[in-house]
């Protein structure tokens, strides 16, 4: 049964400008949360809420997570930071993933906000920061554990090491590092990182860490230090690869058609006339396509769906509509203004994702701001 909270929109009036409307349910937010709080118990769930919370608006993602007990608050650039922390009790941490780029230190101490140091000359320049402003400042240590992305490289161990027991302005709450294949339960790579990370905990005593993100959260307790960091999870997308999706849904996506048509066998679809239908044939636009997350990718290939049918995408995805074969329907059933589901009970953002060749990040990301966003 469709969840009351997300029914799609059955009226438009005169005064509504909108041609979709992207639903976020918090309260299914905040219930993620909280069974993901209970499945890393004793550690601590923090919140990824970098590229605007995963594009579903970091304001009203943060303030529901901090309302329901979350106080870790992770992004990836500090201008996210610089917006987020004032919205934020001042019990809250917020961390920059990235690191500082160089003259970012000082506006960073005096925001109140806590950089990830990815490299020793990060580390150092945030010792001095702390030395000018003559106050400890604190910081994270993430270090590379064989993803070779961000982190302190093994090679710069030995001298990292050297520079903390000279660097008592900076007070390191905890060790951190992040996992390439979590969604991969079987995948060797897990239990290599892992190793790494205990011999790095080894030649680093006394810090806590944080490892597990979303899909690490459900490796075991091994993996989840003291404080773990789901992202898409929270967002209601699939951690792993392999089974029930345990999370909520979040977000559901209805669309507006604005043309209805019939066309005859042999009729050119879309751009470069990629689809050729086979017999007469009743088509419909949407109003989005491309510039709203709808990837081109998902031409002849993705689907939306009205009372349960499959109504598949014709020809190629445009950058303001798409095509779709409206055939199965009744007759009169979608008409100008009528709404479509394109992401919702009978279509996941892992459907989606997979008809668009893609994973659900790119997705979540990547939907646009011309939807009418609702809050539920």
């Amino acid at each position: 049964m469709d969840s009351p909270i997300l029914h799609q929109p059955r009226h438009r009036t005169s005064i509504d400008p909108a041609s979709g409307y992207l639903t976020i349910d918090l309260g299914a937010l905040a219930r993620n949360y909280e069974k993901l709080s209970m499945e890393v118990a004793p550690a601590r769930a923090a919140a990824v809420v970098k590229a605007d919370a995963y594009g579903l608006g970091a304001e009203q993602v943060a303030k529901t997570l901090y309302a329901h007990g979350c106080r870790h608050f992770f992004v990836a650039h500090f201008v996210e930071a610089l917006g987020l922390r004032p919205l934020l009790s001042r019990d809250a941490q917020v961390f920059v993933l990235n690191g500082l780029l160089p003259g970012n230190e000082i506006a960073c101490a005096e925001g109140g906000i806590i950089p990830v140091i990815n490299s020793l000359e990060q580390l150092q320049q945030w010792r001095n920061a702390a030395q000018r402003l003559h106050r400890r400042l604190p910081a994270v240590l993430q270090f590379d554990t064989g993803m070779s992305r961000l982190g302190v490289p093994p090679e710069e161990r030995t001298a990292l090491a050297a520079t903390l027991k000279t660097c008592g302005m900076v007070d390191i709450l905890f060790i951190m590092s992040h996992l390439a294949s979590a969604d991969d339960a079987e995948s060797e790579q897990n239990g290599d990182q892992l190793a790494e990370m205990n011999r790095i905990a080894n030649e680093f005593p006394g810090f806590d860490i944080c490892f597990a993100n979303s899909g690490g959260i459900f490796l075991g307790q091994s993996y989840h230090g003291v404080l773990t960091r789901p992202g898409i999870a929270l967002y209601g997308g699939a951690p792993t690869a392999c089974g029930p999706n345990p999370m909520e849904p979040v977000v559901r996506l209805d669309v507006a058609v604005v043309q209805t048509r019939t066309v005859p066998s042999g009729a050119r679809v879309g751009y470069s006339g990629t689809h050729v239908t086979q017999g007469e044939t009743r088509l419909a636009a949407i109003a989005a396509g491309y510039a709203d997350g709808l990837l081109r990718s998902l031409s002849s290939k993705g689907a939306v769906y009205c009372d349960g049918v499959r109504l598949p995408v014709v020809g190629r995805v445009s950058m303001d509509s798409i095509t779709i074969d409206i055939t199965a329907l009744p007759k009169g059933r979608l008409t100008l203004g009528s709404l479509v589901e394109v992401i919702g009970p009978h279509q996941s953002i892992e459907d989606i994702a997979r008809d668009a060749g893609t994973i659900s990040y790119e997705i979540l990301t990547s939907l646009g701001h011309r939807y009418q966003r609702r809050y539920r």
